[in-house]
């Protein structure tokens, strides 16, 4: 149990004498008729992950017990702690930054091996190209505003060629962290996959191969998926979200139809659609053409059964293991031939990708910018870049983030 807050030693004094700071030492807790050993901790402010002091105790995990402790903690002005306030204190009483808040809360969160190293990956602070950028845009963002308020007295100019040219490693840079956090926000949230294809063409194969397990019935029958299989995984090193469909055709079972009908969906919410298609057909499925045309820019064609006839483009034989192919086309189209280890310390989150895009959006426009035009145009350009980068950093905490961010924290964080 953790507590934080001011001056703890003399608010749970009529609980307990705290010990030494660090050091954990056994105290008797007593309360109406109550005697509990615990480990007490005390970590009194600053120096503690809150910032405030900190007091943990080691009970034993009785839920009885552990509900009158804190029913007795709560006479004492204790109460419960709101999901992610822990962290939310650190954040603002200066103990760490909103990335590092942002990486635990992936953290904690995380399934596969690769989200933890990407979520610890972030863990260290401010990535050192974001303080290059703030070192960078500074000194700009100061004269754009002396050229704005005394250019004319002062004859501060602003030479836009200059400004991009010494930006342009800026701008590069952005581009780059943009394809990166575009493919490290893929691996933080899983590849969402949907297998489809004509009945017997290997889907429930794949989907057990690429989960690790017999998840799906695989039969000679067609028609054995009924409904929308979903596994979450991680294969070589890619977090993966996998739906198996039931075959599409024409068909009377009355349940298989009901299968059928549930893909669509599924095919929307997709990163990429793998089209199953035997390599022994001559053709695709002109049926199952048909429904993959509104999803055309993510359907991915995958030649199954490739050990039983040659075919071109992305041929796997899934029942022989043989896979090499679809694991470079998926990094491929999805992670753009980045290696999941290359997205280490890319920003990840919904709110970072987002913020990064804006910030390489305003220095693409002031490149645009012709040569001559008034000040106000740049400066307004570099003060809203300004403003990006301390929304991003977190200097800028604006109370809609924090609460968004900390909703997703547990009690105990």
């Amino acid at each position: 149990m953790r507590v934080s807050g001011t001056g703890l030693a003399a608010r749970l004094a009529p609980l307990l004498s705290l010990p030494e700071p660090r050091r954990a030492s056994l105290r008797t807790l007593r309360w109406e008729g109550f005697r509990e050993q615990a480990l007490v901790l005390f970590f009194p402010a600053p120096a503690s992950y809150t910032g405030e002091d900190l007091v943990e105790f080691q009970v034993h995990g009785n839920p009885l017990l552990v509900r009158r402790l804190v029913e007795r903690l709560g006479s004492l002005g204790v109460r419960l702690a709101e999901p992610g306030e822990f962290t939310r204190r650190a954040l603002l009483n200066g103990k760490q930054g909103l990335l590092e808040a942002e990486a635990l809360r992936d953290l904690v969160g995380a399934e596969t091996d690769t989200q933890i190293r990407l979520a610890q990956a972030r863990a260290g602070g401010l990535p050192s190209w974001l303080l290059e950028s703030r070192q960078a845009l500074a000194p700009w963002v100061a004269r754009a505003e002396a050229a704005v308020d005394y250019g004319e007295e002062e004859g501060i100019l602003l030479d836009l060629l200059v400004l991009n040219g010494d930006l342009a490693p800026l701008r590069s840079r952005f581009h780059v962290e943009q394809s990166r956090s575009r493919a490290a926000r893929h691996l933080q949230d899983g590849l969402r996959l949907a297998l489809v294809g004509r009945p017997n063409a290997g889907k429930s194969t794949l989907f057990n191969a690429l989960a690790g397990e017999d998840r799906a019935i695989v039969t000679e029958i067609p028609g054995t998926t009924r409904d929308v299989l979903e596994v979450r995984c991680e294969w070589r090193g890619l977090p993966l979200r996998l739906y198996d469909t039931a075959g599409l055709r024409d068909t009377e079972d009355p349940v298989e139809r009901l299968g059928v009908a549930r893909v669509h969906p599924v095919l929307e919410g997709a990163d990429l659609v793998l089209h199953l298609w035997p390599a022994p057909d001559p053709a695709p499925d002109p049926v199952l053409q048909a429904a993959l045309a509104p999803f055309a820019g993510k359907v991915l064609e995958v030649r199954t059964f490739g050990d039983l006839a040659g075919a071109p483009g992305v041929a796997i034989a899934a029942h022989q293991g043989d896979l090499d192919a679809l694991e470079v086309a998926l990094r491929d189209r999805i992670l753009g031939g980045l290696a999941p280890d290359a997205c280490l310390g890319a920003l990840a989150t919904a709110r970072q990708v987002a913020l990064l895009d804006d910030l390489a959006r305003q220095l693409d426009l002031l490149a645009g910018l012709a040569p001559g035009c008034p000040p106000e145009l740049p400066a307004s350009l570099l003060q809203g870049a300004w403003g990006l980068l301390a929304r991003l950093t977190g200097e800028d905490r604006a109370e809609r983030t924090l609460d968004e961010l900390f909703s997703g924290f547990c009690l105990g964080k």
